[in-house]
């Protein structure tokens, strides 16, 4: 089986408030394939730790034949596994950057299918018929207490601890991937993000901004010119897939 036929485009943006850049993307049309992660540990090297969940994902998508479910679940596995062991592997020889660590969302597209690997806080959407479905739930302690109802959305929007994330890429030498799968239809735009979107953005005037016309780059320059308007306070990253 092979990969679906996709367009798709990534951008990353620092934000109003950071000197650098710890988020990191890359988009491959031709594999069906987005990826994007975000540094944690700020002078522990976040920008590193995002680079080498990219570069896990480059090395492997080039190489891959088969693009079945099954194969897509495994191929997420590996890239996640890989990255999480270069990333403690760099630790291990770089002291000083103990304590970094990313969030990464993975998306590959098959013909009839999409497969997304998620570690985090990024998020993955769908977008289809006007209607925009989070497929991914945050690995935070606001959305444990969320999920308990122990909070209500908009507290947990506002709560001074909603970035404390509780699973990240290179936290663990055994990490734990949340696989989300299911169908496509022609039309479908997925939207792959940082915090730095979703802290800023609601997802209703996300749903207004993808419904409007314009293409993929007009898109996801919009999005992240919403998250500086709203005070750009992180790294900002948006990548967008849509099907064909």
């Amino acid at each position: 089986m092979k990969s679906a036929a996709i367009t798709a485009f990534a951008v990353t943006d620092p934000g109003l408030k950071r000197s650098n850049n710890e988020d990191a993307c890359a988009v491959y049309p031709d594999q069906g394939c987005a990826a994007v992660a975000d540094g944690v540990g700020g002078a522990a090297a976040g920008e590193v730790a995002s680079r080498l969940f990219i570069s896990s994902v480059a090395r492997y998508i080039n190489q891959m034949q088969d693009w079945s479910e099954g194969a897509c679940v495994a191929a997420i596995k590996e890239i996640f596994s890989t990255a999480n062991e270069m990333i403690l592997h760099h630790i291990g020889i770089h002291p000083e950057c103990h304590g970094m660590s990313c969030t990464a969302e993975l998306l590959l597209v098959s013909s009839g299918g999409f497969v997304v690997g998620h570690v985090g806080d990024s998020r993955s959407y769908r977008f289809r018929n006007k209607s925009l479905t989070r497929l991914t739930s945050d690995h935070t302690f606001v959305q444990q207490q969320l999920d308990k109802g122990e909070l209500t959305a908009e507290e947990a929007r506002k709560h001074r601890y909603r970035n404390l994330i509780t699973r990240a890429v290179g936290n663990d030498e055994v990490l734990d991937v949340d696989i989300i799968r299911g169908r496509t239809r022609p039309g479908d735009l997925f939207l792959l993000c940082s915090d730095g979107l979703t802290d800023m953005v609601r997802e209703e005037e996300i749903t207004v901004c993808l419904g409007r016309d314009g293409d993929l780059p007009e898109k996801t320059a919009q999005l992240v010119a919403m998250a500086n308007r709203a005070g750009g306070r992180d790294n900002i990253t948006v990548a967008l897939v849509g099907v064909a």
